[in-house]
């Protein structure tokens, strides 16, 4: 806090104005600080992130493609598929190529989980280990 103290044209009044010159320089060096001090605490250890990617889908021949409508039916490549031994017998006969296909799931979003589910466990039974959900990419705008 400053005063005038002794001049000449005192009228005996106290100024009460705050010098914040010292303030500021506080701060800025408090910055400095800061600015310096962040980096190296922020990068102690060397970690690689794992980038992301976004991939398109993409239909090959050789990927089966199976469609749950709402009512739980199944439709292998459109193809109505009656029921689960069906279905079995279908998968199992191509879980023996090589390279192994890969099982693309289209569930309707009004399918209960039961039917995705026993769709997933005959493709399990089947031996086909890569199952992939087809899904709709969100709206931008």
């Amino acid at each position: 806090m400053g005063m005038n103290v002794g001049s000449e044209d005192d009228d005996g009044d106290v100024i009460g104005v705050i010098n914040t010159t010292p303030l500021v320089d506080v701060m800025l060096v408090l910055l400095i600080i800061f600015l310096i001090t962040v980096p190296v605490v922020t990068h102690t250890i060397p970690v690689k992130l794992p980038e992301e990617t976004d991939q398109k889908y993409q239909t090959k021949p050789e990927n089966i493609t199976l469609a749950v409508n709402k009512d739980g039916q199944v439709f292998w490549n459109e193809q109505f598929i009656p029921n689960q031994e069906a279905l079995l017998s279908h998968l199992k006969e191509n879980s023996v190529k090589r390279p192994q296909p890969e099982v693309h799931i289209r569930g309707d979003q009004q399918t209960h989980y039961d039917a995705i589910g026993k769709v997933i466990e005959t493709v399990q039974q089947a031996g086909i280990t890569k199952i992939a959900f087809v899904t709709q990419p969100p709206a931008r705008g």
